[in-house]
């Protein structure tokens, strides 16, 4: 089991737990360097996101010649996602990793990707990004940030002590969420779930006392953190996906020599697609190999699929304007009907 230490990659809901990480910096020190911009990063560097930090910042160092500088903190050190974001805002680090939740502090309305069931696997949400990630940039660097990249980093799934197929069977079960995620939380209540906030971090225990009896979460935090050993059941079903990003403060920036920019931006978009790449293969490894262990995969029926779906559908309509943005939730339904009309 101690190859799920390098499964610890999760982002979009890891929040503060690696806190008490240790702090990794570039220490390649250039001689005549004109920009040192500090970067937090919620999760550990080895990990997808990690090496793809890592790597933006040796690259610009060479494309640079050591004018622009990266220095790197990673594994949360900087505090949860709320503290990197006031750091952010004040100037006191130029730039940050973030999960859904960060993003959608800056640019309200991303969270809408994540509305539970409604984009429904990789072919949908490909889709989708392409025809609102532009709008969602333009949004986020309006918001005082500059987006280095942002690409999905897997999918939500119910992990839980007894099979689920069908809604009816989850209602029955005590299904924990965390204050990290409030949306996703408000989400699950108004569908008439029994929600139990449980901090991330205590997840584990909650499982094992018996506090709660699943949890809606991705399977490489599942794997990492080795929840399957007692809730031991996932539906095949994907609840929803959720995303990455990685931002600079516009200031920091603008004060980048311009001569560099097309080329520094070149290098980000190009470590975007390796991140979603190697994301989505360390989803599958993970499933594997705690399959492998002990894991069962509750495969759900397009039957059973329809029934989470229509489920969803009587109380999404309540959240909307609230917790989903009304207007982005009916533009991605109406591309989504008219792309599974001509499938």
């Amino acid at each position: 089991m101690k190859k799920f230490v390098w499964f610890l990659t999760l982002i979009v809901l890891l929040g503060g737990f690696f806190g008490s990480g240790s702090l990794y910096a570039q220490r390649r020190r250039s001689q005549g360097g004109k920009q040192v911009l500090k970067i937090a990063s919620l999760v550990p560097e080895d990990s997808p996101w990690g090496r793809a930090i890592n790597r933006i910042a040796e690259e610009w160092y060479e494309i640079t010649g050591g004018e622009v500088e990266l220095q790197i903190s990673h594994g949360g050190v900087l505090g949860s996602e709320t503290a990197v974001l006031q750091q952010l805002r004040l100037g006191q680090i130029q730039g940050a990793v973030l999960t859904s939740f960060g993003l959608n502090s800056i640019a309200k309305g991303i969270i809408t990707l994540s509305c539970p069931f409604l984009i429904r696997n990789d072919q949908e949400l490909t889709m989708v990004l392409n025809e609102l990630k532009p709008e969602f940039e333009e949004k986020l660097n309006n918001g005082g940030v500059f987006t280095l990249c942002w690409a999905q980093v897997g999918w939500l799934k119910v992990f839980s002590k007894e099979p689920v197929f069908v809604p009816a069977d989850l209602k029955k079960q005590k299904v924990a969420g965390t204050d990290d995620e409030l949306e996703m939380l408000q989400a699950f209540k108004a569908m008439g779930y029994q929600m139990i906030p449980v901090a991330l971090n205590e997840l584990l225990f909650a499982l094992s006392g018996g506090m709660v009896d699943a949890v809606y979460q991705s399977p490489i935090y599942v794997g990492s953190m080795q929840l399957f050993g007692v809730a031991k059941n996932m539906a095949s079903i994907n609840i929803s996906p959720f995303m990455g990003g990685i931002v600079l403060g516009r200031e920091a920036w603008a004060r980048i020599p311009r001569q560099y920019r097309a080329r520094l931006q070149a290098v980000a978009k190009q470590v975007e697609q390796e991140i979603y790449r190697s994301t989505q293969q360390l989803e599958m490894d993970v499933i594997n190999t705690m399959t492998r262990h002990g894991l069962k995969i509750n495969q759900v029926s397009p039957q059973q699929e329809q029934l989470w779906y229509d489920d969803t559908a009587k109380a999404i309509p309540a959240l909307l304007g609230t917790t989903f943005d009304r207007d982005i939730y009916e533009r991605i339904t109406a591309q989504l009907q008219a792309y599974r009309n001509h499938r």
